[in-house]
């Protein structure tokens, strides 16, 4: 461990210490090959397999993790790093700075949000089951041909907090476009899709962004299915929802030296997703 003091950390000399990483790129480590059986058995040990995949972290903000053999640059997205995530491969790293925190900003600065926080609270759901089942209510009462449709004069430009990728612009705004007077549950039901929407419309940017600059991006893991089902792309849902946890406990694995190294233990602890 090279310079490591035991004594320092109060540990017996020799203990085994595993490697720390940033929370996203744990993240990644956690799901990336949490590929249906079907598809990973069938190239489980193609190197170049794992480069078609992209992990999205989601809280806050979101992380949009991939790993290539060769290194590529793409402007407006972070990268690549040698061996950041994944041994031997490079990291690319894009990211939108508020998605999470974007949900929560147009919820609870709506004058409905606490009517409708308690009316969820009441149905011991939480806010976002609410709100889709009001989507799908909506749009059965409409009869529209599909629910994207309920917000065809409702746009938001999610950049509140400025775009990182791939504009890489800190300083862009948001913009709430279609609004009314009206201030009503059902308002505030249509500004979340509005808002879902337009999030994952910028994981299509990003991919589509990397794709043109040389990687060939075929599936997204990510726990949130909702917020890229406009990607463009097979969306793999991981059984664990908890995908940083899973990858930190992955890297304290690989010190224990039961497999023959970090591919090998992610294999058998990702969840196989759906």
């Amino acid at each position: 461990m090279g310079n490591l003091n035991f004594q320092e950390l109060g540990l017996a000399a020799g203990t085994p210490v595993g490697t720390s990483l940033i929370d996203a790129h744990a993240g990644g480590v956690g799901v990336i090959e949490s590929m249906p059986v079907s598809d990973s058995s069938q190239k489980e040990d193609d190197k170049e397999d794992i480069c078609h995949r992209m992990v999205l972290v989601c809280g806050t903000s979101t992380c949009h993790m991939a790993v290539s053999q060769n290194k590529v640059f793409i402007p407006g997205v972070w990268g690549p790093f040698w061996s950041a995530m994944l041994p031997e491969y490079w990291l690319t790293e894009g990211g939108q700075s508020a998605t999470g925190a974007l949900l929560d900003y147009i919820l609870n600065n709506h004058v409905a949000a606490p009517h409708l926080a308690n009316r969820a609270a009441s149905q011991s759901i939480s806010t976002f089951e609410l709100l889709n089942k009001m989507l799908e209510s909506m749009m059965n009462e409409s009869k529209a041909p599909f629910l994207a449709i309920l917000t065809e004069d409702l746009h938001v430009l999610p950049d509140f907090h400025g775009n990182r990728s791939p504009m890489a612009d800190p300083v862009s705004k948001g913009v709430l476009c279609g609004l009314t007077l009206d201030s009503g549950e059902k308002q505030l039901a249509l500004l979340y899709l509005a808002t879902v929407q337009s999030i994952a419309y910028g994981t299509r940017q990003i991919v589509e962004h990397c794709n043109s600059h040389g990687h060939k991006y075929l599936c997204l893991l990510t726990a949130a299915p909702s917020s890229v089902d406009y990607a463009g792309c097979t969306i793999t849902l991981p059984r664990e929802s908890e995908s940083i946890l899973l990858g930190a406990a992955i890297l304290g694995v690989v010190v224990a030296k039961k497999y023959s190294g970090l591919r090998d233990v992610t294999r058998a602890l990702n969840s196989t997703g759906q």
